[in-house]
């Protein structure tokens, strides 16, 4: 049986930002320590400088990334890329500080609805994504190339104000 994730409180004022250049080394090193198939920097640059769609932010405290996701709009979908925080960070609130404003940004864009892939396995974002609003839809079959893995695919209608209906 999964756990709710607990969100301690952070004890320091985070904020979030546009992900920039400066960023890209701490970002790449939460990156690698999140996943068993990271993206490469020359990944990351190719978002932020020559993907027109991409949207990408980071949570900071201090100087410090402590976390960062990213979308591509495509018309007035928002396709979640990647989510992720530095092992330190995980269960204080960052994830959902992130994705909040994630969807801020999407609604401000002309971004009506959201969606992302999870693995099947990573039941934690799953829970998560659920408490902010994204169900499941569907199944993406051996989507990860490390693994085969299945993926969840999960929708999420954005409302104004903050207010959310399923897909």
């Amino acid at each position: 049986m999964a756990t709710e994730p607990r969100e301690e409180p952070i004890g320091e004022a985070i904020t979030i930002e546009p992900m920039r250049l400066r960023d890209l080394d701490q970002v790449i090193r939460i990156e690698r320590l999140s996943f068993s198939a990271p993206w490469s920097k020359a990944a990351f640059l190719s978002e932020l400088l020559e993907n027109d769609r991409a949207r990408y932010l980071v949570a900071r405290v201090g100087d410090q990334v402590v976390g960062y996701t990213g979308m591509w709009i495509i018309l007035d979908e928002g396709h979640i890329t990647n989510v992720a925080v530095h092992p330190h960070w995980r269960n204080r609130g960052v994830a959902t500080h992130l994705l909040t404003a994630l969807e801020d940004l999407a609604w401000e864009q002309g971004v009506r609805r959201m969606t992302l892939e999870v693995r099947k396995s990573n039941v934690v974002a799953h829970t998560l994504y659920e408490k902010l609003g994204f169900r499941d839809a569907g199944i993406r079959r051996a989507y990860y190339r490390d693994n085969n893995e299945d993926a969840i695919i999960m929708w999420k209608t954005l409302s104004p104000r903050g207010e959310a209906n399923s897909f």
